[in-house]
């Protein structure tokens, strides 16, 4: 039996997808989850009669792996795609940003430099290699290739906004894994995104029902408050509940809070866990009693603004489904060292409202009826150059300790889908057949494997 049992620590979608595929296969499986729920990023709240995530989601065309277990979940007719918008905020006005026609309209970048945009793109998207592109600064090959309106317009603009202190360090490679997503969800021109009716809490409980029904035990409000490391094997870890021991471990939680469990009993993990950064993000969401624009996705490509992003929600699911009202993120990803990071809720909102009337002549602060703000110190992975260097072994030094974390999902963009294809990666290597798991478009789990 200790041989079948594996203990997951970490309750997000990663870690309940490797519990999923573990227990499918026979094994004994239990998740330990700090918080009282489970499903991490995926969680939701109620709003106008329907839910909606802390964290904007959505899924593409080409996401393999969430298709099969949306169907094996049995909500396939819950799931749909729809055509997405998206605009530029550039130069004080909104550029509409769908198609080659809008690109040509688009004037900050010269004529001849929006053939550069457009090659550069479809290379990185259909082309280009990332392994390549490691050890190249995105922006320096966005100058040298892409055209220097293109970039100054576009590129540079949504990488300080983006990356803030680390825009410069940002490997090409993961724009290559980027701008692979984006181009792989387009049919005819348009960019098909898909979602859930009900928002991904559909997911999450017919996720949670199944793993009940395949006997995994889900243990909630249970922090890893210490490792029981002898002899450099891991026999057992300490919540505030009790000692769980025997078998495998596999922990999902983000690096950043695994590092110092490990500092006195093995320094070489936690130095090189101890190198991997993470960025933190805070999402403003707004109801409203009407939309500030037609645009699903507007990128914000002026300084200035303390947002990168405007994401108008019922510009993609329909105003009705949350009882007639107009909901938008407003979306900023932020360094640690940065003052938003200590900001309270209050000087959040404040923040957010003051620079909205900038980009939209016909907002006012009344259509606003409620503002909702959620925030995470570990959003992202800080990718920068040479980043599969640090991205750690699955199987890591001390017996029985395994890892499946976001630095995995690399050279992609996290993902709902990329850390189900991270969770089947962890399964081989875990010795368990994960063969059934379609492998997509995915670059995920590539590394650390």
């Amino acid at each position: 039996m200790e041989d079948k049992q594996i203990t997951i620590i970490g309750g997000g979608i990663t870690g309940l997808a490797t519990a999923y595929i573990a227990a499918k296969s026979g094994k004994k499986v239990r998740v330990l989850e700090a918080s009282k729920t489970f499903g991490g990023l995926l969680n939701t709240f109620e709003i106008g009669g329907n839910r909606l995530e802390y964290y904007y989601h959505h899924f593409f065309t080409h996401d393999a792996e969430i298709n099969w277990l949306i169907k094996e979940l049995g909500i396939a007719e819950k799931f749909f795609f729809q055509k997405m918008t998206m605009g530029v905020f550039r130069k004080g006005k909104i550029y509409d940003f769908n198609s080659p026609i809008d690109l040509f309209k688009f004037s900050p970048i010269k004529f001849f430099d929006k053939f550069k945009f457009g090659l550069s793109s479809l290379f990185l998207g259909k082309v280009a290699n990332w392994e390549k592109y490691e050890n190249i600064p995105a922006i320096d090959w966005f100058y040298k290739y892409a055209g220097k309106t293109s970039t100054d317009a576009l590129w540079k603009p949504m990488h300080d906004v983006k990356f803030g202190p680390y825009a410069n360090q940002i490997p090409l490679a993961w724009m290559v894994g980027r701008m692979k997503q984006r181009l792989g969800s387009r049919n005819g021109g348009d960019e098909q995104l898909g979602y859930l009716h009900g928002s991904l809490k559909t997911l999450l409980d017919a996720l949670l029902k199944a793993l009940i029904e395949l006997g995994v035990e889900l243990i909630n409000e249970s922090p890893v408050k210490e490792l029981n490391i002898e002899n450099n094997q891991l026999s057992g870890v300490v919540t505030t509940q009790s000692v769980y021991e025997g078998g495998k471990f596999v922990f999902t939680i983000p690096t950043l809070y695994l590092k110092d469990m490990v500092k006195d009993k093995a320094p070489s993990l936690f130095a090189e866990l101890d190198a991997i950064e993470y960025f933190g993000a805070v999402c403003t969401i707004l109801e409203m009693d009407k939309p500030l624009s037609e645009i699903y996705w507007l990128n914000i490509a002026d300084e200035g603004f303390p947002f990168g992003g405007v994401i108008e929600q019922t510009n993609f699911i329909p105003k009705e489904k949350y009882n007639g009202k107009n909901i938008a993120y407003l979306s900023r990803y932020f360094a640690h060292n940065e003052p938003i990071a200590k900001m309270s809720n209050d000087e959040i909102e404040k923040l957010m409202l003051a620079k909205l009337g900038d980009i939209y002549p016909n907002y006012s602060r009344e259509q606003i009826k409620k503002v909702h703000i959620f925030k995470t110190m570990t959003a992202a992975t800080v990718c920068d150059l040479n980043f599969s260097k640090k991205v750690p072994n699955c199987k890591t030094e001390i017996k029985n300790m395994f890892l499946a974390s976001m630095p995995h999902i690399y050279p992609d963009e996290r993902s709902t889908n990329n850390s189900i294809r991270v969770a089947a990666e962890t399964c081989k290597v875990l010795g368990i057949d994960s063969s059934f798991v379609p492998e997509g478009q995915s670059m995920s789990g590539k590394l650390g494997f």
